[in-house]
C-alpha cells in the first residue's frame, strides 16, 4: 500500500494496491454483498441511481442522512467474471478483474470507472484501491466535462482539472484552496453527481492533470467508503437528489431578509446603541444589529453564555433600548470554553470536553497566534464542546434559553473547525473522523436552541459546514480580504456552495481585513449583496455607510432601499429554495442547463427564476454580462425596463449608483414598498408588479 498526500501520486506503483479479486457473494433482497481481496464491497439501487460500500461499515451515524433511502428489489446475474445487478431502470455491470463498474440507466450509460489507460497496463488510474489513508475510486470524464459543486470553493465553479479536499479549515480569507464550507458531492451536466456519505476528508483530483486530465479520482480518507452514484434529467433535478437525502432548509424568518449590521466589533454599549440611533436618524433600511465576539463577552474567559459585566452590567436594558428601535439582535458564539472560567473545569469533570487520544485528559486547545497576526488579540488555551456526549449536547443547547429570554433573536455560531486529529469524542471517534462533521453538531445545537426559545423563530449565521448543514439556515462565507479578488472570491464561494446544495448565504460587505476605505469596492459589494438570499455589513472596522463618502453613502442606501422593496420576491424565492433545494443564487450552468455560452459567466447569477445579475468586480464600472437565450429573446433592464437583446453579451460602463440588472421581457417582479425594517406583525406586505403589466 502507499499514501498520498493532496500530491501527485506514484501511480506505477498504485496497480499493486487495485482490488483485483471478488471471490464470491452475497445476496439479499435489496442488497449484493461481493467480497474482494480488500473487503466487502456493497452494493445496492435506488431510483435515483446506486450506492456502492467498500470495506466494513461504520456504527458512527451524525444524521448527515435525514432517513435510509429505499433500496430497490434487484436481479443479479453473473456472466464471465461480470456481475450484473438491475432494478428500478438501473443496470449495474461490475467486472471482478480488476473490480470496475458501469452504470446504466435505460441503456444510457450514467458513469463508469476511469478507462484513462496507461502504456504498460490497462488503467492509469485504479478503478478501485485500498490505500493507507482509506479507498481510493475513480470515475471517467468525457473531453472538457465540466464538473461543479464541493462545496464553498473560492476559485472557478467548474472543477475541473482542480485538485480539492473536503476539509474544514478556518481559512483566515478567500484566497486559497481552503475553506469553511465543503462537503463532497459533485456533479456534471451530462447528467451524473457523486456524493460520499462520509464524516472523513476527501480528496478530489477533478481531470488533476498530475493524476489524469481524463478522469475523476476520489481519496475517501478512512477505512470505509459510502459512495452514492446519481442520476438525473437537470442539474435542478441533480441538486433535488442530494437534498432529498441530505435535507432541505426550512423557510427563514422574514425579518431575516433584512440587513444585518456588523463590524468587529462596537466596544461597549454606549458605542452599539449610539450607531442603532444613527441608523434610525439617518432612516437607513436594516432589521439587526450584531454584537460580536469581544462586543459582549470577556475574551480572555469566553465562551460562557455570560455577558462582560464591566461593558453590561445591566444587559436587558440594552436589550430593551434596541427593541424600542425596531431592531433584532445578533451575538456572537463560538464552541470553546477558556480554561480561565470556572464552567472549564465543570464541563471538564463531567466529560464534555474532547479530549486527548493518548493521555485522555481534557484536550487543551492552543490558538495558533501567528494566523492573526496584529488583527485579533491573542485567544486564551480552550476545551471544545463535545456535541458527541448527549448532556453536554442537551446543555449547551439548553444554555441559550436565558440569552433568547433576554430578547436575542439570531446566533452568529462562528468556528468548528478546530477539530485536531489527537484529538478524542466521547462516541469513541478520533478528531480525524469528527473534524468535518463537527461542524454539523454544532450548527445542529445551535438551531435547535433557536427553535426551542427563540420567539421570533429560529435563525442562525454559522460559518463552518459539512453534509447536511444546509438544514439550519443560514451561512455566511469567511474572512475576505477587503480588495476586488476578495469580493470575487466572495461571491464565487456563495454560488459554489449553492450549487453544493446549499441555497442560503451572505458574504462580510466591504471585505473583513485589510481595510483601504474604497468607496467604490463598498458601493459594489452592496449591490452584489442586496441579490443575495441574506445580506450583512461586516468586517474589521465601521462598516456603516456613513463612514465612507456622502456618495458611497448614498450609492448604498440607495441599494438597501431596493433590497427592501425586493422583498416580496425574496420571499418567492425562499419558499421555492425550501421546497426545491435549489440556492437562491443560481450559476448560469444551473439557471440555463442547455445553453453551453453561458456557462462560461461564472461571475454572474440568477437570484430565482426571474432575476440576473453581472456584480461589477473591478473598479471604473466596466462589466459585461451574457443574456441568456433561453430566458426568452429579449431581456429588460432593472428597473428602468431598457430592451436587450438575449444570446449574446453586453458590455456597459456603470455609473456608481447604477447596478446591471435583467429580467426576461415576459417575466414580472412583485415588489413591496420603501421599508427602514420589518414589522414583524405585517405577515404579507403590499405587492406592485413591476413592468411588464
Amino acid at each position: 500500500m502507499i499514501s498520498f498526500e493532496g500530491v501527485a501520486p506514484d501511480w506505477d506503483k498504485l496497480p499493486a494496491t487495485r482490488v483485483i479479486s471478488v471471490s464470491e457473494f452475497f445476496k439479499g433482497a435489496t442488497s449484493l454483498v461481493l467480497h474482494t481481496d480488500a473487503g466487502p464491497l456493497n452494493i445496492s439501487l435506488y431510483r435515483f441511481g446506486a450506492r456502492l460500500r467498500l470495506g466494513e461499515p461504520q456504527i458512527t451515524d451524525y444524521g448527515m442522512l435525514i432517513e435510509e433511502p429505499e433500496a430497490m428489489p434487484l436481479v443479479v446475474e453473473s456472466v464471465d467474471d461480470v456481475t450484473i445487478i438491475t432494478a428500478a431502470g438501473y443496470r449495474l455491470a461490475i467486472s471482478h478483474n480488476p473490480l470496475s463498474f458501469e452504470l446504466f440507466k435505460s441503456d444510457c450509460r450514467v458513469q463508469r470507472s476511469a478507462v484513462d489507460g496507461h502504456f504498460v497496463r490497462q488503467f492509469r488510474l485504479p478503478p478501485v484501491a485500498k490505500v493507507d489513508q482509506g479507498w481510493f475510486f475513480s470515475l471517467d470524464l468525457d473531453s472538457s466535462e465540466p464538473v461543479y459543486g464541493l462545496g464553498e470553493k473560492w476559485g472557478r465553479l467548474d472543477k475541473r482539472g482542480q485538485l480539492l479536499r473536503s476539509y474544514n479549515h478556518d481559512a483566515l480569507g478567500v484566497n486559497a484552496e481552503i475553506s469553511y464550507k465543503n462537503t463532497p458531492f459533485a456533479w456534471s451536466p451530462n447528467g451524473w453527481g457523486v456524493f460520499v456519505h462520509t464524516p472523513a476528508p476527501v480528496t478530489h483530483g477533478v481531470g488533476h492533470p498530475s493524476w489524469s486530465q481524463r478522469a475523476y479520482g476520489l481519496l475517501v480518507e478512512d477505512s470505509y467508503a459510502d459512495i452514492f452514484l446519481l442520476a438525473a434529467n437537470n442539474p435542478a433535478d441533480m441538486i433535488g437528489c442530494y437534498t432529498e437525502l441530505t435535507g432541505r432548509a426550512p423557510v427563514p424568518p422574514q425579518w431575516s431578509l433584512g440587513l444585518i449590521l456588523s463590524k468587529a466589533y462596537y466596544r461597549d454599549a454606549e458605542e452599539l446603541l449610539a450607531t442603532a440611533k444613527k441608523v434610525r436618524e439617518r432612516q437607513m433600511p436594516c432589521d439587526v444589529i450584531t454584537l460580536d465576539g469581544r462586543a459582549w463577552q470577556d475574551t480572555q474567559t469566553r465562551f460562557a453564555f455570560e455577558w462582560d459585566p464591566s461593558r453590561y452590567p445591566n444587559p436587558a436594558l440594552v436589550m430593551d433600548q434596541l427593541k424600542a428601535l425596531n431592531f433584532k439582535v445578533c451575538i456572537w458564539e463560538y464552541p470553546l470554553v477558556s480554561v480561565d472560567n470556572p464552567l472549564f473545569e465543570e464541563m471538564s469533570a463531567k466529560g464534555w470536553l474532547l479530549k486527548h487520544r493518548v493521555t485522555g485528559e481534557t484536550y487543551r486547545y492552543q490558538w495558533d497566534t501567528s494566523c492573526f497576526g496584529e488583527v485579533l488579540t491573542p485567544l486564551p488555551d480552550s476545551g471544545i464542546v463535545d456535541f458527541t456526549h448527549p448532556e453536554a449536547y442537551e446543555f449547551w443547547r439548553d444554555s441559550h434559553r436565558p440569552l433568547f429570554d433576554l430578547g436575542v433573536d439570531m446566533i452568529k455560531a462562528d468556528f468548528g473547525e478546530q477539530i485536531e486529529p489527537d484529538m478524542l469524542a466521547y462516541n469513541g471517534d478520533s478528531g480525524h473522523r469528527l473534524h468535518n462533521v463537527y461542524s454539523l453538531l454544532y450548527n445542529r445545537c445551535v438551531y435547535e436552541a433557536a427553535e426551542l426559545y427563540c420567539k421570533s423563530g429560529p435563525f442562525l449565521f454559522s460559518r463552518a459546514s459539512w453534509i447536511g448543514s444546509q438544514r439550519y439556515p443560514a451561512q455566511w462565507g469567511g474572512d475576505p480580504q477587503a480588495d476586488w479578488g476578495g469580493l470575487a472570491a466572495s461571491i464565487r464561494g456563495g454560488i459554489s456552495w449553492g450549487l453544493s446544495g446549499a441555497p442560503f448565504y451572505a458574504t462580510d460587505i466591504g471585505g473583513f481585513y485589510a481595510d483601504q476605505r474604497d468607496d467604490e469596492l463598498y458601493v459594489r459589494w452592496t449591490q452584489a449583496a442586496i441579490f443575495s438570499a441574506h445580506i450583512r455589513l461586516h468586517g474589521i472596522g465601521a462598516r456603516e455607510p456613513w463612514s465612507y463618502s456622502a456618495e458611497a453613502e448614498a450609492a448604498v442606501t440607495q441599494a438597501l432601499k431596493l433590497r427592501y422593496q425586493l422583498l416580496p420576491y425574496l420571499n418567492q424565492v425562499m419558499q421555492a429554495s425550501s421546497q426545491t433545494g435549489l440556492p437562491a443564487q443560481r450559476a448560469m450552468v444551473l439557471a440555463c442547463p442547455d445553453e453551453k455560452p453561458a456557462w462560461g459567466f461564472e461571475d454572474q447569477f440568477m437570484l430565482g427564476d426571474s432575476l440576473l445579475l453581472a456584480p461589477c468586480l473591478r473598479p471604473g464600472g466596466d462589466i459585461e454580462i451574457y443574456l441568456p437565450a433561453s430566458q426568452g429573446l429579449r431581456w429588460r433592464r432593472f428597473p428602468n425596463g431598457d430592451l436587450f437583446e438575449a444570446g449574446r453579451s453586453h458590455k456597459f460602463k456603470l455609473a456608481l449608483n447604477e447596478i446591471a440588472a435583467f429580467v426576461p421581457e415576459t417575466d414580472s417582479i412583485p415588489m413591496g414598498p420603501e421599508l427602514q425594517f420589518i414589522d414583524n406583525n405585517q405577515e404579507d406586505l403590499p405587492v406592485t408588479i413591476n413592468w411588464p403589466q
